[in-house]
């Protein structure tokens, strides 16, 4: 490693001291902050709150101190979907409830996963990032409609947000510390050819996860009773609904199967479907597939569903150029590299290759806003509470969609013959630490 001299250092003190506009720039950052310091407020003269198709919605949830964006963004277009069929806008499912299940089908998976790479060292790639996915609370649609589908959904208030839920850190530090152990007992059990053993060990063990998650979230309700009233202020009431029977009944009309996971990852072939097996969160569920596609194929389809009135999930880097106070998505909101005088852009292939780019965030897509057919911005519905943006609501600039949404979810309806056809055919499989917006 070639050390700093004290010549180079007096020579980097030197070139910052002799340009005023350094010094100016530093009083400002020591002032106020990096991003105040070089926020650009001429991007609210594009970011209004008008939108040429904006859906008609209720207000927003709040997932708290939790990585539940993934179920929060799945429920919310399920309840708008309930929301505009039966006239209640401001209907809410219980996040609560699913994210219980996703605990326990997520350790079934982990447990699975250690015993097939038993034979492999500890410090495999493959097991390595098995160990450090264990009890993250993370995900994608497709893993919140395998829940669904299994175990259905239900109302907000037959199991509330409880503390637990609406700060998940100790659980999931507790969760990811016991699956960590009990996957050293099932590797050692597997090693010594006891597999009888080790399945058995491992319903001891999910027994004991499903114990955890029941003292910190409280046990699902097995059944309920559907009671509201209506946007009309209509009465309504159906007694003993297994969560189940509530999907199947009141959301059978939205046809998941139909959904497509459209990604645009410029780092990975156009135009082909992968698999991301570290997902797939429930045994016999629908694989965690996406098709690989140009961005303006996302923003084509996206803005076709939502001239159906249907909201889209996206996935999406939030933190990039992003402001919680106004709720702008703007690839110009800060101008840190003017107030230091360099050069980081970076393609977004190269963000996906580095690490510096992926999809840390589900939202949900309201609205867009279109001149002529171009599209210049669209509204999002956040699950960060309505302290944020406008009540909750955020701007995206079409610019920002293009740099930092990584994948959006539309009915198969909206893409072309070819697309669909692409969609159909088999997937390849990506190895479990490969980024690609799943």
């Amino acid at each position: 490693m070639g050390a700093l001299s004290e010549q180079e250092l007096a020579a980097f003190s030197a070139d910052f001291n002799k340009n005023d506009k350094n010094k100016i720039a530093s009083r400002a950052a020591r002032r106020s902050g990096l991003f105040e310091a070089s926020f650009n407020d001429e991007v609210s003269k594009r970011l209004n709150h008008t939108f040429s198709t904006e859906l008609d919605i209720g207000g927003v949830t709040d997932q708290k101190h939790s990585g539940r964006c993934w179920e929060f963004a799945t429920l919310n277009v399920l309840r708008h979907h309930f929301g505009k069929k039966y006239h209640v806008k401001d209907f809410t499912f219980s996040q609560a409830y699913n994210f219980f299940w996703d605990k326990i089908e997520r350790a079934n998976a982990f447990y699975d996963s250690m015993i097939r790479l038993a034979g492999r060292p500890i410090d495999d790639r493959e097991v390595e990032t098995w160990f450090n996915f264990a009890g993250q609370d993370g995900g994608l649609w497709q893993m919140a409609i395998n829940l669904v589908k299994k175990y259905g959904v239900v109302p907000s208030y037959a199991m509330p947000e409880n503390a637990t839920s609406n700060n998940t850190s100790a659980l999931i530090d507790s969760l990811a510390r016991k699956e960590r152990k009990d996957a050293l007992v099932l590797r050692k059990l597997v090693q010594e050819g006891k597999l009888e053993e080790a399945e058995k060990a491992k319903k001891e063990f999910l027994n004991e996860v499903y114990r955890m998650a029941a003292v910190a979230l409280g046990e699902p309700p097995k059944k309920f009773d559907l009671e509201y009233r209506d946007d009309d202020k209509k009465y309504h009431l159906e007694k003993d609904l297994t969560p189940r029977q509530f999907a199947e009944k009141y959301l059978k009309d939205f046809n998941w199967d139909d959904y497509v996971v459209l990604l645009n990852s410029p780092n990975y072939d156009y135009n082909k479907r992968y698999h991301q097996g570290l997902y797939d969160n429930v045994a016999g569920g629908t694989p965690i597939t996406g098709l690989n596609v140009p961005i303006e194929v996302l923003a084509r389809a996206a803005a076709a569903q939502l001239k159906d009135g249907k909201a889209v999930i996206f996935g999406n880097d939030v933190l990039k150029q992003m402001e919680r106070k106004t709720g702008f998505l703007d690839t110009e909101l800060y101008k840190t590299d003017n107030l230091f005088s360099v050069d980081t852009q970076m393609s977004k292939a190269d963000r996906l290759a580095t690490g510096e780019g992926s999809a840390t965030h589900d939202m949900t897509l309201v609205g867009v806003d279109e001149d002529n057919g171009e599209i210049r911005k669209w509204k999002v519905e956040n699950s960060w509470g309505d302290k944020y943006g406008h009540k909750g609501f955020y701007e995206m600039s079409q610019k920002w969609f293009e740099e930092y949404v990584y994948d959006v979810v539309v009915d198969k309806e909206y893409l072309s013959e070819d697309l669909v056809k692409l969609w159909e055919a088999p997937a390849i499989d990506l190895k479990p630490w490969e980024h690609i917006g799943l």
